[in-house]
C-alpha cells in the first residue's frame, strides 16, 4: 500500500454511522478522510473492495493466547507475535496479551516481552493485561490458588514501572487482596484497573470504582452475583456509569438471556464490551494444552479443567460479534461497537483506536455481507487475508 491510498466500493462503518458510495482515504498509517467515491485522485493508489463491509478493526482486552501460544507458557516476544498474528486472522487489530495468576518470575518475563513487543512494533500489540494474582480465593475460577496473594509494595511498584514503559496496561484485581489506595495509585498512573475474581459486595465494588477502578472483568463470571437484596459486583457493574464491563459471548460463560438483560440494563456512559478470553487453541486444531501444570481440555466449543471448571474461552472476536448480532438480535452496528468503540473507550484510547475518523489509526477489516472475513489491516497495511472463495 502506498503512503496514500483509497479503499473504494465498500460500505463503510466509521464506528458511529454508515457511509455509502464512499471511499476511505488512508495516509501514512492513519485515516485521512472518508470522501465520496466519485472523487477521483489519480495520484492515489485505489483498492477495490466492492460489495464488502469496511469496519474498524476489533479490539480485544483479554487474550490469553492463540496460534498455539499461551502467554503464561510463552511469555516472550515470539509468543506475543504468534498471539497477535493468530487473532488478526479473525479481525482483531489491537489486543492485550493477558497473563493470568502466575509466579513473580513469569510476570517479570511477561513485562520484558511486552517492552520488546512495543519496541519491535509488533502489529496488533496494544499493551498487557495482568489478571491476578491479587484475586479472591473464593472466586478463583481456573486460577492456581497457591499463587493468589495480596498486593504488596513490590507488586505495585512493578505494575507502575510496567505502565511507564508500555503506556497501556490493564490489571484485574479483587478488593479482597488490594487496597483502595493501591487502586488509586494505579489509576493515577494511567493503569486501567478492573475488578474481577471477587466476592465483594455492591458497596465495596462501588467504593473501588470511586477510588479509580474503571472496568469489570468478564461480567457474571467469577464475581458476586446480582441479588435482590445484595446486588454484588454484577449490580455495581450495571448500575455504576463510571464502570465499563467486558463480557464473553460464547454462549457458555453467560446465558444469552442474562447477556441481553445486562446490555439493556447497563447504566452509561460506561458500556459492555466484548472480550474473547481466548486461549492458545484459536487458529489451531489443538484438543488439549497445559496451564500452570494442569491439563485443559477442548471439547464442543468449551475449554475446561478435568473437574469441568471453565478455563478461558475457545472463541475469536468475529465469532463473538456474530453471536451478539444473530443470537441476541443486537443491531449489527451495536455488535461492531461492542468490539471497537466500547473497548477503546474503556482503555481511554478512543481518540485513535476503535473508530475510523480523521487522525485515527488505519486499523480496519473487510467483511462479506455474511460477516466472513476477507482481510485485516493494521496501520494501513494488510496483515491477514482469507483464502479466496472457491468457484464452483
Amino acid at each position: 500500500m502506498r503512503a496514500k491510498s483509497r479503499i473504494t466500493g465498500a460500505r463503510i462503518f466509521d464506528g458511529m454511522e454508515w457511509h455509502d458510495d464512499a471511499a476511505l482515504v488512508v495516509e501514512a498509517g492513519r485515516v485521512d478522510s472518508i470522501v465520496p467515491e466519485n472523487s477521483d485522485d489519480d495520484s492515489v493508489e485505489t483498492i477495490d473492495a466492492r460489495g464488502l463491509l469496511l469496519v474498524p478493526g476489533f479490539i480485544d482486552l483479554q487474550v490469553n493466547g492463540g496460534g498455539g501460544a499461551l502467554f503464561n507458557e510463552q511469555p516472550t516476544l515470539d509468543g506475543i507475535r504468534r498471539i497477535c498474528a493468530a487473532h488478526a486472522r479473525f479481525g482483531t487489530t489491537a489486543l492485550l496479551p493477558t497473563l493470568i495468576t502466575d509466579t513473580r518470575e513469569v510476570t517479570t518475563a511477561a513485562i520484558k516481552a511486552g517492552i520488546k513487543a512495543k519496541a519491535a512494533g509488533v502489529p496488533g500489540f496494544l499493551g498487557l493485561h495482568f489478571e491476578g494474582p491479587h484475586l479472591s480465593l473464593a472466586r478463583k475460577g481456573a486460577h492456581d490458588p497457591s499463587l493468589i496473594c495480596p498486593m504488596g509494595k513490590s507488586d505495585l511498584d512493578e505494575m507502575l514501572a510496567c505502565m511507564s514503559a508500555l503506556g497501556c496496561l490493564m490489571v484485574t484485581l479483587a478488593p479482597e487482596n488490594a487496597t483502595k489506595s493501591q487502586v488509586k495509585a494505579l489509576a493515577d498512573a494511567g493503569v486501567v484497573v478492573s475488578l474481577g475474581h471477587t466476592d465483594a459486595i455492591f458497596e465495596t465494588a462501588c467504593a473501588y470504582a470511586k477510588a479509580g477502578a474503571r472496568t469489570v472483568t468478564h461480567l457474571f463470571n467469577a464475581m458476586s452475583g446480582l441479588g435482590h437484596r445484595e446486588p454484588g459486583v454484577v449490580g455495581a457493574a450495571l448500575a455504576t456509569g463510571a464502570l465499563h464491563a467486558g463480557i464473553i459471548a460464547d454462549g457458555f460463560h453467560v446465558d444469552p438471556a442474562a447477556m441481553g438483560i445486562a446490555i439493556r440494563g447497563k447504566q452509561g456512559p460506561g458500556q459492555i464490551f466484548l472480550v474473547t478470553d481466548a486461549m492458545s487453541t484459536i487458529g489451531t486444531d489443538m484438543t488439549r494444552f497445559r496451564l500452570n501444570g494442569r491439563e485443559i481440555l477442548r471439547k464442543d466449543g468449551q475449554l475446561t479443567l478435568a473437574d469441568g471448571t471453565l478455563a478461558g474461552a475457545d472463541i475469536d472476536m468475529l465469532s463473538s460479534i456474530r453471536f451478539v448480532h444473530e443470537t441476541l438480535g443486537l443491531p449489527l452496528e451495536e455488535a461492531f461497537r461492542m468490539a471497537t468503540v466500547y473497548p477503546a473507550d474503556a482503555m481511554g484510547i478512543g481518540s485513535h483506536k476503535g473508530r475510523l475518523m480523521p487522525g485515527s489509526d488505519a486499523d480496519f477489516v473487510l467483511l462479506t455481507q455474511e460477516l466472513e472475513l476477507r482481510s485485516t489491516w493494521i496501520g494501513g497495511r494488510k496483515v491477514s487475508e482469507a483464502d479466496p472463495p472457491r468457484v464452483a
